[in-house]
């Protein structure tokens, strides 16, 4: 006897599993806290309670009633003809099929069979549900979810040289990444007084970011680093700048010590800020600057002397000559390697001036300015995507300039409430700005998508942030704070790659601000051309004297109501 059934689908449906989609998790129902049943409520310590989550299931087996089945077959070489048809003639079986055809009963049995063939086939014709349907229209994009998180935080090893702090914390000064997307950084911490005099250690790090617990590197210098910078050329030479003005070398795959220093006489006069790698065939040049107002070139092969020098002095006329005496002090700079010969330098009155090292008067080396702030330029980049086009931060705000107009920025932020340390530009998405702030809070803002607000605020720690860099890949943020501890944040992929319209729309929004800015620019030279006439043709007159609509109607409004209040408090005294 034969106790097997069978069950028989399409070939095509065989192996084939449903496409399922993913789906938010929604609310179904939520029941508010009950305040007096809460009252009963009381804490006890320990607790241990075993629960089971899961359902619990029993098995059954049950005898069912079994069919009889019998095997038959039949074999059938041509249909059931009768026996007087000869199946081998086509002419014979052809008047057959006429003739049954004709019978009136030949119709009834058709139709009586129809309704039972046609269930059949309309199962076969069910919908598919492994299809994929409406494939060939357009997708909606997708709704853009601005977020970021820290991943790891680096903690400064002062206190017992491997990577857990006892003593005092060390601000940061400076946060390096390796080029080529490489997955090290180096990071310099100084903690000094006024008299410069250290309160721990001097060592600085370069961190894998794979390890947070112990430095991959510690290096030695004899004095506090307040920069360090990797070699593009080469991933294990680093460039640093010492707070006793001296410059120096130092290779990773020699540990810590020093592979070279320049000497003390040839030194800044004062601690060196900034340092920077430049492009040449060599690649081992770089230069650095500081608040003594000079800027020097150094060779690495040969440290004893630096191969040029440019003190930063603005001269008004080519008969001017520099002087150390009127040299501004450098806090940032800045150099892009497309432009090998020209630079900028952000200084401590918050002037930002552009340099041209192939300039050979006074006038040609240096020869733009911008009075970007009132305070010191803490921070200087050019957007990587749009040459003309740098940020500066100080004084509270943060500004986007064009060196097209020169009196003023084409994009500006209102004053924050808290101080701005430090500003950078994503690599990868060219409309987008990070900025640290002194309350612990870092500040991601998108030209494209807000310009009166950021699109994204984090608070990443309590103490204030000093640095902020960004990895090649533009997907890792490094944030360095005044207790040495180093934060790495990852952004959302919203926040790292540019849309294929980005670039034409942040093209065009440039080209629109530069051109109201010149438009300004010319109109302002056009008031002070005759305020300046009208104040030669006649001694007594003044600005004050000239009709409100060569200026600022509603400034002259503002200040003629300004002095009727005052003239009204002085009459009640």
């Amino acid at each position: 006897m034969d106790i097997t059934f069978q069950y028989t689908r399409k070939r095509c449906d065989f192996g084939r599993q449903p496409m399922f989609c993913e789906q938010g998790p929604e609310m179904c129902d939520s029941i508010a806290t009950d305040v007096a049943q809460h009252r009963h409520y009381m804490l006890r310590n320990p607790v241990h309670q075993p629960t089971q989550h899961t359902p619990a299931f029993s098995e059954r087996r049950v005898n069912t009633i079994r069919a009889e089945y019998t095997c038959s077959g039949a074999h059938h070489a041509e249909g059931g003809w009768p026996r007087d048809v000869n199946i081998i003639d086509p002419e014979a079986t052809q008047r057959y099929r006429r003739k049954i055809e004709k019978d009136d009963n030949y119709i009834q049995c058709v139709m009586s069979l129809s309704t039972g063939m046609e269930h059949y086939v309309l199962q076969n014709n069910s919908i598919d549900m492994y299809r994929t349907y409406y494939a060939e229209m357009s997708s909606q994009p997708a709704l853009e979810r601005n977020s970021c998180r820290t991943v790891n935080v680096y903690r400064d090893g002062a206190g017992d040289g491997g990577g857990r702090t006892t003593g005092p914390r060390r601000p940061i000064t400076s946060i390096c990444w390796q080029p080529e997307g490489g997955h090290r950084f180096a990071a310099t911490y100084a903690d000094v007084d006024f008299y410069r005099n250290t309160h721990s250690t001097v060592d600085s790090y370069i961190w894998d970011i794979e390890n947070a617990n112990f430095p991959e590197v510690v290096i030695h210098p004899t004095v506090p680093l307040l920069d360090l910078q990797f070699n593009p050329r080469d991933q294990n030479v680093l460039a640093g700048g010492l707070i006793n003005g001296q410059v120096g070398c130092w290779d990773r795959r020699r540990g810590g010590v020093p592979v070279g220093a320049c000497p003390p006489h040839v030194a800044h006069r004062d601690l060196v800020r900034n340092v920077l790698f430049i492009n040449s065939k060599s690649g081992q040049e770089f230069f650095s600057a500081g608040p003594d107002g000079a800027c020097k070139w150094w060779d690495m092969r040969n440290l004893n002397e630096p191969t040029d020098e440019m003190i930063i002095d603005v001269v008004k006329s080519s008969f001017d000559t520099q002087s150390m005496a009127n040299a501004n002090g450098v806090t940032a700079l800045e150099y892009e390697p497309t432009i090998p010969t020209r630079f900028m330098v952000g200084t401590e009155n918050g002037l930002v001036v552009g340099g041209n090292r192939k300039g050979k008067t006074p006038m040609e080396k240096l020869p733009a300015k911008f009075e970007a702030h009132v305070g010191p330029v803490w921070s200087i980049e050019r957007n990587p995507g749009f040459l003309k086009n740098f940020l500066t931060v100080g004084d509270w705000t943060v500004r986007v300039w064009s060196e097209d107009c020169r009196e003023s920025a084409v994009i500006f932020s209102p004053p924050h409430r808290h101080k701005i340390t430090a500003g950078t530009w994503s690599p990868t998405r060219l409309s987008l700005m990070l900025l640290a702030q002194w309350n612990g809070m870092i500040a991601i803002w998108d030209l494209l998508r807000r310009q009166h607000a950021p699109v994204l605020t984090m608070q990443v720690c309590e103490e204030p942030l000093l640095r902020v860099r960004v990895h090649e890949q533009g997907n890792m943020v490094a944030c360095g704070s005044r207790k040495g501890n180093i934060y790495m944040i990852e952004l959302s992929q919203t926040l790292t790659h540019s849309d294929k319209n980005d670039k034409g729309l942040l093209t065009a929004m440039f080209e629109r601000e530069s051109k109201r800015e010149r438009i300004l620019e010319a109109r302002l030279r056009e008031i002070r051309l005759r305020q300046r006439q009208a104040e030669e043709g006649s001694p007594r007159a003044s600005a004050a004297d000239l009709e409100p609509a060569l200026g600022d109607r509603d400034l002259a409004d503002a200040a003629a109501h300004y002095h009727q209040l005052v003239n009204k408090e002085r009459a009640a005294m």
